[in-house]
């Protein structure tokens, strides 16, 4: 995310933006996949039209349409998991067994981190290790496809409702949580993707989030709501030309 462009004058009470909010200790370089889920196509922007067009990738992936699955699992290490580099790496079956307690770990009110592993400062070094291993025990793409939220994206995203969903994630941030995000386009499906939150800035203008998109390892990204419109923009990346999208939260309940 770009930082604010500095003003000229010093910003009074009521103008000066919120510092960052978020999980209090989520360390993007730290507590994120070292590995990418990889698309399925190859996308570009058309330039005498400026319409976002795809094709096919070549050769085919083998570790795709698992964004959902990912973002998913980076918070629940963040949850359960405490990494401890003194002790003695462990072996394939003990990592194995470690993941699936992880995974399979139940949402909790706040942080638990009952689960050591041992050998690793955090999931980026540890996935680094055993990404194979990791990619098989995080769920599959399937997960995408039938995730329990999805029905909600066929429904109409008012812009009442995306002023409400805006403030609710400021909050959740606020208050330590880390929530997980439905990104999309219905029915363009220009973009249909889900991402981390994990810190934000509230200015009087716009509400800032920062993301890990599984999809960008390498660097955070940054989700903007604006006020004024109150309309989401995503930027340009290499799957998806920029511009509005809408967004609700996933894994949150039992109807999503």
């Amino acid at each position: 995310m770009n930082p604010p462009e500095r003003s000229q004058t010093k910003p009074t009470e009521a103008q000066a933006p919120i510092a960052l909010r978020g999980g209090p200790d989520f360390d993007f370089h730290r507590d994120t996949f070292a590995y990418a889920n990889e698309t399925k196509w190859v996308y570009s922007v058309d330039p005498i039209t400026g319409r976002q067009v795809s094709t096919p990738r070549v050769p085919e992936p083998s570790y795709a349409l698992h964004c959902f699955a990912m973002a998913r699992t980076a918070r629940q290490f963040w949850w359960h998991a405490r990494f401890d580099p003194s002790l003695a790496a462990p072996d394939e079956a003990t990592c194995r067994r470690l993941i699936r307690e992880v995974v399979s770990g139940k949402s909790p009110a706040r942080s638990v981190r009952n689960i050591v592993i041992p050998g690793y400062t955090g999931l980026r070094e540890f996935s680094a290790t055993w990404e194979a291993l990791l990619k098989r025990e995080c769920g599959g793409a399937w997960q995408s496809y039938f995730q329990r939220g999805n029905w909600r994206m066929i429904f109409p995203f008012t812009r009442a409702h995306q002023q409400s969903e805006a403030d609710r994630l400021l909050s959740i941030l606020e208050q330590g949580g880390l929530p997980v995000v439905h990104v999309l386009r219905f029915p363009q499906l220009t973009i249909n993707h889900t991402v981390l939150l994990f810190s934000v800035r509230s200015n009087p203008n716009t509400i800032e989030f920062r993301a890990y998109d599984p999809n960008i390892p390498e660097r955070e990204v940054g989700l903007c709501f604006d006020r004024a419109t109150r309309t989401f923009t995503w930027p340009a990346l290499p799957y998806f030309a920029g511009g509005r999208v809408d967004v609700y939260e996933i894994y949150r309940g039992w109807i999503y």
